[in-house]
């Protein structure tokens, strides 16, 4: 079994298809509108097989935010200095013991860590 794609509520599909592609540098995967009110767009991180999906006509329309979505880094100091440079408003970065991390949230209120283990 694997997770290879996530559901995300969106408010505003342009500002988070903007905020996922040109601040946090994920891959346009799809952006489709097949008909009767679905309009999907796939997106995945850089090196990642798990993409997510905004849309509307999928069962996310007023669902409550995602909370702590991880994305695991090799260095978090660097991708959070590119992040941050991109105007990604994102924290400091916080060592839990071995375990470090930084958080941000997309325009809809998903929440996201980046995760550096080691």
């Amino acid at each position: 079994m694997r997770i290879e794609l996530i559901p995300l509520p969106s408010n505003d599909l342009d500002q988070s298809k903007d905020f996922y592609v040109n601040v946090l540098g994920f891959h346009l995967d799809h952006d489709v509108t097949p008909g009767n009110g679905i309009h999907v767009i796939q997106l995945t991180p850089p090196g990642s097989a798990c993409s997510i999906a905004i849309g509307t006509g999928m069962g996310t329309e007023g669902a409550a935010p995602v909370k702590n979505i991880h994305l695991v880094v090799d260095d978090i100091v660097i991708a959070r200095a590119e992040l941050a440079e991109r105007g990604l408003e994102i924290s400091e970065v916080n060592d839990m013991g071995g375990v470090k991390y930084a958080y941000f949230a997309d325009p809809t209120g998903n929440s996201w860590a980046l995760q550096q283990i080691g």
